[in-house]
């Protein structure tokens, strides 16, 4: 073990002062990491990352792009804005797996097929990023994050665009997100407000972790499959699953219908206005954030910032705004058709229309 620390602190203070690149052996091995998904929003789809190692030298590296600092000045903010930086960093290959040991989130490994050529031009490569203005990068939900700057790097040793997404390809990435949300539904129905229309479009970038591994598993070069070795590394735990009411659509069901039978206009202008306050978030957000997520929201459409306006009118201009907001909800109804986050609206839909229709045939409820 002792033997191991010092060959990998070698390691980093030769990378630090920027001498001579380290050779590899030809025993050194390139793998690809495929770890699973926790309970933490952050760890919903999972990550890559990037082992090299030599026996030779005793060294066990692994590389991740998936680092960002909770510490950062407007984290939050900056991170919906899309200009929040990640970075890459470096751990022995034993620190890294005794986090996911700890957690007990499974560990899949796929050796590579490269030459010694390709191992030592990826080694340079990654070192020289870790040091360099290349070690951060403007994070991406979709475009830019771990997985895809894995790809990013393998494409670039091989020569050509060899890994390619082989799966999912013909469902949007709404579609292809849904299920990971199985067991947080106030996250899926989040998600799914504020993301915006691309979400709809075909899902044909290489994003995820796990279709990462799959398109290892297909891809070869002249007929050779880049993938020599999988092994699981670590078992890892199945996430909990099971119905919990108050996480449920049926507890947002219930809290909706309060609200109705209540019977009351102050209520249900309360939550036309705090409907519309969303609605207007929904519609700047756009406006603000670099991510092409949140842009084109049609949801918008049945939280609709014209709701700040019904508290304030009375007759036949409030008449007018009601038919004009209920021609929206009927429009965005259209639209929602085909989308897989129909039955999480329809509550919301159900509810705003009725209230809608109640202001409009008497004043006074």
């Amino acid at each position: 073990m002792t033997k191991k620390l010092l060959s990998v602190v070698f390691l980093f203070l030769s990378i630090l002062s920027f001498s001579q690149n380290i050779p590899l052996s030809n025993k050194a091995t390139v793998s690809i990491f495929t770890c699973g998904r926790g309970n933490e929003l952050y760890t919903t789809f999972g990550h890559t990352a990037i082992r090299i190692k030599d026996e030779s030298t005793n060294m066990d590296v692994v590389y991740n792009y998936g680092a960002f600092d909770f510490n950062t000045d407007n984290f939050y903010l900056k991170f919906v804005k899309g200009d929040l930086q990640y970075f890459i960093n470096a751990s022995s290959y034993d620190d890294f797996i005794y986090e996911y040991q700890m957690e007990q989130r499974e560990v899949i490994e796929q050796t590579l097929n490269f030459s010694p050529t390709q191992k030592q031009e990826l080694f340079d490569l990654l070192n020289a990023s870790l040091y360099s203005e290349e070690r951060s990068y403007t994070y991406k939900f979709i475009d830019r994050n771990c997985t895809t700057m894995v790809v990013e790097k393998i494409n670039k040793i091989i020569g050509k665009e060899l890994i390619q997404k082989v799966d999912g390809t013909s469902i949007s990435y709404r579609e292809l997100l849904y299920p990971y949300f199985a067991n947080h539904f106030y996250y899926k129905l989040g998600i799914n407000i504020i993301f915006g229309a691309k979400t709809d479009s075909k899902a044909v970038k290489l994003f995820l972790p796990s279709e990462l591994m799959h398109s290892l598993d297909k891809a070869s070069i002249d007929g050779i499959p880049l993938v020599i070795k999988k092994e699981t590394l670590i078992q890892g735990n199945k996430l909990e699953s099971g119905f919990h009411f108050v996480d449920s659509i049926y507890f947002i069901a219930l809290l909706l219908l309060i609200l109705v039978v209540t019977n009351k206009k102050k209520v249900y202008l309360t939550y036309l206005f705090i409907s519309g306050l969303l609605g207007l978030f929904l519609s700047l957000v756009g406006l603000y954030s670099l991510h092409k997520e949140l842009l084109w929201n049609y949801n918008a459409l049945l939280f609709n910032p014209i709701f700040l306006l019904i508290p304030f009118l009375k007759g036949k201009w409030l008449k007018k705004i009601i038919q004009t907001c209920l021609l929206i909800i009927g429009i965005y109804l259209v639209l929602l058709l085909t989308k897989p986050h129909i039955w999480l609206m329809l509550p919301f839909i159900i509810v705003t229309t009725y209230m809608l229709w109640k202001l409009q045939k008497k004043e006074r409820i």
